[in-house]
């Protein structure tokens, strides 16, 4: 079991859909910087929430200019760990696939269902470096337990728990797709993102949960209309306000230091003998495990 340490929060979103801006904050200063595994979708834009320092970088850039299987995923991440993140929220538009949520809600899901392609480079570790991280319970307690604390705080209805299917898209599910989600995974919600950012942000050592704003019922409903981007778009404008709400109160509400065990989940993680590891890998992943090679 790795040894819990206390790490001070610093708390970053990562904007989905809909989601490429955080309205009501100062915008301290937008950092434009690279990382070895190439750049971010955007520049991350660091912002003051009531003397909270909070980083918020849109998953497909302004404008919506990457499509789910091209969004730079490690990049992401590494840039965020880069300015100090500790705990990392996505703010997603998922597809509904129970009967007893509605779209305009807030899910909380605790399980990821990977229906992704495998085209999308999901770990840091390779090239000379091997690490295996556990992804047992994929987004992180603590995190997901501030997050509906504050979603409810907001007047959200929110839905704790549950399964996130990832799919790779960018097309939306055929209804017999929809159908086996549902009967064969126990779906809850569906999207296109959460893989790999979750294995990501766990390789990264990060607190890593999603607010997950329900759009529509995928295609599987037969008594309501099938997704589509219209749709979709039209929830997310009439919830926008209250999302936006949701992320202010979870900063508000963090604690000021934090010991959960994701913050180190790579500490038993690397396989690969101290002596066989090139200078090159350990300038690559200084960021992330620096802390670590110092240590050898």
């Amino acid at each position: 079991m790795s040894e819990k340490k206390s790490v001070p929060v610093c708390f970053g979103v990562i904007g989905g859909s809909g989601v490429y801006q955080m309205d009501g904050t100062e915008v301290v200063v937008e950092h434009d910087l690279s990382t070895p595994f190439g750049r971010p979708s955007d520049p991350v834009v660091e912002a003051d929430v009531e003397g909270t320092r909070v980083f918020f970088l849109p998953r497909h850039g302004k404008g919506h200019r990457l499509t789910p299987s091209e969004v730079p995923y490690r990049a992401n991440v590494h840039v965020l760990k880069q300015l100090g993140v500790t705990h990392l929220l996505s703010v997603s538009a998922v597809g509904i696939m129970q009967e007893h949520i509605r779209p305009g809600d807030m899910v909380v899901p605790d399980q990821i269902f990977d229906r992704t392609k495998g085209i999308r480079p999901s770990t840091f570790f390779g090239d000379g470096i091997v690490g295996h991280v556990s992804l047992a319970d994929p987004f992180c307690d603590e995190l997901r337990g501030v997050l509906a604390v504050a979603a409810r705080a907001c007047g959200a209805t929110v839905h704790e728990g549950g399964t996130y299917v990832c799919m790779e898209g960018p097309q939306f599910s055929t209804r017999a797709e929809s159908n086996f989600y549902r009967a064969s995974v126990d779906a809850t919600v569906i999207g296109m993102t959460a893989i790999p950012e979750a294995k990501l942000a766990r390789e990264a050592e990060m607190c890593y949960a999603m607010l997950a704003m329900g759009t529509d019922y995928d295609c599987w409903h037969e008594e309501e209309e099938d997704v589509s981007v219209e749709a979709v778009i039209a929830i997310l404008k009439a919830n926008a306000a209250l999302g936006n709400r949701v992320v202010l109160e979870t900063a508000g509400q963090l604690p000021a230091t934090s010991a959960c065990a994701c913050q180190s989940a790579a500490q038993f993680a690397i396989i690969t003998a101290p002596e066989a590891i090139t200078t090159e890998a350990k300038k690559r992943l200084s960021t992330l495990y620096g802390h670590y090679f110092d240590g050898e």
